[in-house]
């Protein structure tokens, strides 16, 4: 194929990833009610179940804590303008489409790019799909009931003096969680990503071992920049994300020892 071919044919790819995306999008903006009060403000409510496994497990260690007996007042929540619950109900359809639909988007990308590879590569590569989706649904789990609540308590509690009430504007809220979602769940594809540049050539176990305290203070800055300003969600986001850098290492090693036979 000619290069314009190349390019007609990752344009159908393209389209097709973004149909699958408005799609979804269409269903949670149809169903808005649902995603909104049982999805997106459900760490507002007290008996979310990452605030009652750390209730039971102070209970446990006989620990007094402040996750038995929260209140967040989620109904001082507020919009602020005319077009802000239009606006925000559209854009946050629109990243839950792309959460949602990621699979798909992986295949079509998957799709585009198999017929350049040689018939064992496409063999050894065949859980790329599999294992990417479920690095990524792991991401979005691991920051829906370990980063997000944790930052809605931290948020939500602090207070400078009893002179200022804590009243959100409700976009704020929905972008602390979809922000969140989506910058933890791409950060867990570290491991693709390291896969396919030591396919490529441009990464090595030996260059990523070199420059881990490098990587190390890179993921930090990272973890400050998708989650929420507090170092406890940064500090939550870094350990996996870390083990996961490790984790690259070895897969970059068999990629670079596979090649070589």
């Amino acid at each position: 194929m000619s290069f314009l071919d190349h390019l007609e044919e990752l344009r159908w790819h393209l389209i097709r990833s973004t149909i699958a995306i408005f799609i979804v999008a269409t269903v949670i903006f149809i169903f808005r009610t649902e995603v909104y009060e049982q999805f997106l403000f459900a760490h507002l409510h007290n008996d979310f179940p990452t605030y009652t496994w750390l209730c039971k497990l102070s209970q446990f260690f006989n620990i007094e804590s402040e996750m038995c007996n929260l209140s967040f007042g989620a109904d001082s929540l507020q919009s602020l303008n005319p077009s802000g619950q239009i606006m925000n109900v559209i854009w946050t359809s629109l990243i839950l489409g792309f959460i949602v639909s990621f699979p798909y988007i992986l295949w079509e990308m998957w799709k585009f790019i198999s017929p350049g590879l040689h018939e064992n590569e496409r063999k050894r590569s065949r859980l790329f799909i599999f294992s990417a989706s479920v690095l990524f649904f792991i991401g979005v789990l691991f920051s829906y009931f370990i980063v997000a609540p944790l930052s809605v308590y931290f948020f939500y509690s602090f207070q400078i003096t009893d002179f200022i009430e804590n009243k959100f504007s409700f976009q704020s809220h929905i972008s602390l969680i979809t922000s969140t979602l989506l910058g933890v769940s791409l950060m867990f594809e570290l491991p693709v990503v390291i896969y396919f540049l030591s396919k490529i050539g441009l990464v090595t176990p030996e260059f990523l071992r070199k420059y881990r305290k490098i990587a190390i203070v890179l993921v930090l800055v990272l973890s400050a920049v998708i989650t929420p300003p507090d170092i406890a969600s940064q500090i939550i986001v870094s350990i996996p994300i870390l083990i996961l850098y490790e984790l690259s290492i070895y897969i970059s090693k068999v990629v670079v020892k596979n090649q070589k036979y």
